[in-house]
């Protein structure tokens, strides 16, 4: 087993034990309040089991105007795209137990991307599920800001960066906002 699977098992285990003790709001920081703008779109996503659920800073960004979308995930290969999406719009089955808007729906370039993640340093460094599917989506939109969202328990002393880890720009737990 590899460092990267040890630690994620490790913070999957805190984040689930954390949820079936508390489940409090993700915070919504001045932080984050100042990078929206009326016309900006907003990449989300629909948490699966123990993840931190961005739904109130899915509320911040309609409140100010912005466009949502959902990633759009065909396999573990393909990169996702992200889908325009509205909340009182059905989801759709995807892979992965993902639940996505149809792949019909417009496709929208991100100004803004909420990542979820599995553990993260203060470095503003993290690990994700191991697919790659947000690294490549970072790539492709290299202009677009990076929030990851998280429990407070999902933070580690450091974490190791390969070369295609690419950092955000903020994490946002229910806790605090860590930008450098």
């Amino acid at each position: 087993m590899t460092d990267k699977q040890q630690m994620r098992a490790a913070a999957r285990a805190a984040r689930d034990a954390f949820v079936r003790t508390a489940h409090p709001p993700i915070r919504v920081d001045p932080g984050f309040l100042a990078m929206l703008s009326a016309g900006l779109t907003i990449a989300s996503y629909v948490p699966i089991g123990s993840e931190a659920d961005p739904a109130p800073l899915e509320h911040a960004a309609i409140a100010a105007g912005c466009t949502l979308a959902l990633p759009h995930v065909v396999d573990r290969a393909t990169p996702l795209r992200f889908l325009r999406w509205m909340s009182d719009e059905p989801l759709s089955p995807g892979p992965f137990g993902l639940r996505q808007p149809r792949r019909e729906a417009e496709e929208r370039a991100p100004d803004l991307v909420l990542t979820p993640l599995v553990a993260f340093d203060r470095d503003l460094n993290r690990l994700g599920q191991g697919a790659g599917h947000y690294d490549r989506a970072f790539a492709a939109y290299p202009d677009a800001l990076r929030i990851g969202v998280a429990w407070s328990v999902q933070q580690v002393e450091a974490l190791p960066a390969d070369l295609w880890d690419v950092p955000l720009h903020a994490i946002v737990t229910e806790q605090q906002w860590i930008s450098v």
